[in-house]
């Protein structure tokens, strides 16, 4: 079968081609699963994979892709509640960017009503990154102010929806004035871009006080200056570090401020209380099956393409999802 295939760990994805021999998954044993997948969607930890950059390392070769969507194929013995031909989520660490994978049952779930699969693809990443961060996390309630960095990509888009729907009076950041635009027609309350100076802007829309919750998934520069825009007893939540730069910490600020600095790891929260990590996707499934939560895909490319797909993500290009079409 076709897949994507890192072989050499690069900074420039020279290590990763697409092989159309790659090994056919086997067929499923106890508590098992083969799906042929119809999409898979581009995570920036995909990207840090290949370059040898992420907390998790997979062995050489490996088969980038850590979410997908297709239709099951066949079922090992002892599976309940899936059928061949019925539509899934696939959560996976690896091996999503190829044709069919083996999982276990406990990987898959289904479709929530009302989603394609190329949306649902891309569903589960963003929505239960932002909904640990906002509700497990930061404790964002209605009414409060959020600040969203980086809001036009996946993880960024997805908590403006989220705050949206808590009711939150929502703040979003974005590069370019294309990207600022389609945030203003999805429904942030503001969008403003991440330049320089950019606190006193949030200061002015906030009479002053600051965001409550700040989502910071850029770091660097961003993150300095967020710790000076942000409201007494706020939560600034560290999701990611996209601009490369890991920013330091000077403990005095959040002492004078009195303000919190909250790391979030939904894959760590949901392995950690596995029991409240169901919770969670059950919640988000909830709200996008009630038309509240839709992501949303800016690009559909062949497997072949999955490099460019890649780059655009590394190029910050991405608005919403990249989704990768497996049978393309």
């Amino acid at each position: 079968m076709r897949a994507l295939v890192c072989r050499e760990l690069s900074a420039d994805l020279s290590g990763v081609r697409l092989e159309r021999a790659w090994p056919d998954p086997p067929p499923p044993g106890p508590g098992k699963v083969r799906v042929r997948l119809a999409y898979a969607a581009l995570n920036f930890p995909d990207l840090l994979m290949t370059r040898g950059l992420y907390q998790m390392k997979p062995e050489l070769p490996f088969v980038p892709g850590g979410e997908a969507a297709g239709h099951v194929q066949d079922v090992g013995e002892g599976v309940e509640g899936v059928a061949p031909g019925d539509p899934v989520i696939a959560s996976l660490a690896t091996g999503g960017l190829a044709e069919r994978a083996l999982l276990p049952a406990a990987a898959l779930r289904p479709v929530p009503d009302g989603l394609t699969l190329a949306e649902a693809a891309g569903f589960t990443t963003m929505y239960m990154t932002a909904f640990v961060a906002l509700d497990r996390r930061g404790r964002l309630a209605a009414g409060e102010t959020l600040l969203v960095h980086g809001a036009a990509g996946g993880v960024g888009l997805a908590a403006v929806d989220l705050g949206l729907v808590i009711g939150a009076r929502v703040i979003a950041t974005a590069s370019t004035p294309d990207k600022r635009a389609f945030l203003a027609e999805r429904g942030a309350h503001h969008v403003i871009a991440p330049e320089p100076g950019f606190r006193e802007e949030v200061k002015a829309l906030t009479g002053g006080r600051g965001a409550d919750v700040i989502y910071d998934p850029v770091g660097g520069a961003v993150f300095a200056e967020s710790m000076r825009c942000i409201a007494w007893d706020g939560r600034l939540l560290v999701v990611g570090f996209a601009s490369g730069t890991i920013p330091q910490l000077t403990a005095n600020i959040p002492l004078i401020k009195g303000f919190s600095v909250v790391g979030v790891r939904a894959g760590e929260h949901g392995r950690r209380h596995p029991e409240d990590g169901r919770a969670c996707r059950a919640a988000i499934d909830g709200l996008a099956a009630e038309g509240r939560l839709r992501p949303h895909v800016g690009a559909v490319l062949p497997l072949g393409d999955a490099i460019e797909g890649l780059r655009r993500l590394d190029r910050r290009e991405a608005v919403g999802k990249i989704v990768i079409d497996c049978a393309a």
